[in-house]
């Protein structure tokens, strides 16, 4: 699965090809790599059509960066086999050696916002606790918590590979995985990639290289990120309020000690639940259903990994002034666990309206100012480019959404623009 020609997804193996027509293509990449005299790790890459026909892309005189997929399926290490080879012995395999077991997924994490068009993300990692790694789990990354992402580099964060002894137990191995990668400080596209595997034309399979063009052509928004039970966040966060009210001992004005009956606010929705204590955890009543929570969570850990109704989860909750944001399956939201009392009060709230920043080009994203193609009392017509910002290596031409006048020039060439950072004022 590719953005822009920029792989996401990587699989091995393919769920299209069959036997013979995966037979078939290693013969060709055989007998190129022979034509050459090749003797190394290569990757030959071949586009397949709808009919099984096959045509050569290109041979990369490398390893491509998804090769853990390869090396879970084979058994084989691929890197030690390579520096082997280069010492000048021989290769311990022969072909008929090379068995396929199982199934791999790897998933790229990057350093953007896919709510932004995948605009890349600046700034240093201020937490980084990736899912922990086993016989199902491998994390593949050179950062760690304090590292920072800059402008001037590719935005990849991990390469978060899973496997499974079925193509199925792998995806539901990468949810799991995708769930517990807990990061703070930049942007990221971890609820982008729970949006794809849990697609259901990915999981059937059904994939081309065009299919984040055809499933999302209007770009991606939170709507796209599917939840099998929505319930199960508000659960757990209102477990972790439970218990917060607890070890504050008394409770407040509005809340009583050993408070059972809570209202969970998502937005304008409100879910009435009621919290109960059992042996190693608790009991969550919410529209009727009943969510036995069993957890050793502790006070300032970020991810809650508990088991609900016999099912093992892992959601991110983090305190934010009175509520918290909490991470499941890709969707990000924010949640205030009230009495019912306070939570009826919260529909005479006043809504803080944004500011109206219509008459301002803003930077998209942090980067380098390298054109200015304006001055202040310019007419630009709608389309017209204004600045060109160059980040990731990429330049990202900016143009006038409408016809206007150039009132303000509030940025200079050449200065390091921050996320939404006016450069122009329109009259």
């Amino acid at each position: 699965i590719q953005r822009r020609h920029q792989k996401v997804i990587e699989e091995a193996p393919s769920p299209f090809l069959d036997e013979a027509t995966r037979r078939a293509m290693g013969e060709q990449a055989v007998a190129m790599a022979k034509a050459v005299d090749y003797c190394s790790a290569g990757t030959v890459e071949f586009i397949v059509d709808g009919k099984k026909n096959f045509y050569f892309l290109e041979m990369n005189t490398r390893l491509q960066v998804e090769h853990p997929v390869t090396e879970y399926v084979t058994g084989l290490d691929l890197v030690e086999l390579m520096i082997r080879i280069a010492a000048g012995e021989h290769l311990p395999i022969k072909q008929e050696d090379v068995k396929l077991t199982g199934w791999a997924m790897e998933a790229r994490v990057y350093a953007e916002d896919p709510f932004r068009n995948f605009l890349p993300s600046i700034g240093r990692l201020a937490y980084y606790q990736p899912p922990a790694e086993s016989a199902t789990v491998r994390v593949d990354t050179g950062i760690e918590e304090g590292s920072e992402v800059s402008m001037f580099y590719d935005p990849m964060i991990a390469k978060l590979v899973t496997y499974g002894d079925t193509r199925a137990a792998a995806i539901d191995n990468m949810a799991d995985a995708l769930d517990a990668y807990y990061i703070r400080g930049v942007s990221h596209n971890i609820s982008f990639l729970n949006a794809l595997i849990l697609h259901p034309r990915f999981r059937a399979g059904h994939l081309t290289t065009n299919f984040i063009a055809e499933e999302y052509p209007n770009g991606f928004h939170a709507a796209d990120v599917p939840q099998s039970d929505p319930i199960i966040p508000i659960a757990i966060t209102a477990v972790i309020h439970q218990r917060h009210e607890g070890r504050s001992g008394s409770g407040s004005r509005f809340t009583k000690p050993n408070r059972e009956d809570w209202v969970v606010v998502a937005g304008k929705a409100h879910y009435s639940v009621t919290v109960r204590a059992i042996a190693h955890g608790h009991e969550v009543v919410c529209n009727d259903h009943v969510y036995r929570i069993i957890s050793d969570w502790a006070f300032g850990e970020h991810r809650v990994q508990a088991e609900v109704n016999g099912n093992p989860v892992t959601v991110q909750v983090d305190r934010c002034r009175a509520g918290y944001k909490v991470f499941y399956r890709g969707n990000e939201q924010e949640l205030l666990v009230l009495p019912p009392a306070a939570a009826d009060l919260t529909a005479h709230m006043l809504e803080k309206v944004p500011p109206d920043l219509s008459k301002f080009l803003l930077s998209p994203m942090p980067g380098l100012l390298v054109r200015l193609s304006v001055k202040e009392g310019d007419e630009v017509k709608a389309g017209e480019e204004i600045a060109v910002v160059e980040a990731m290596k990429m330049e990202n031409s900016l143009r006038a959404a409408a016809d206007g006048v150039v009132s303000k020039v509030l940025a200079r060439q050449g200065e390091s623009l921050m996320v939404d950072q006016p450069i122009i004022e329109f009259g």
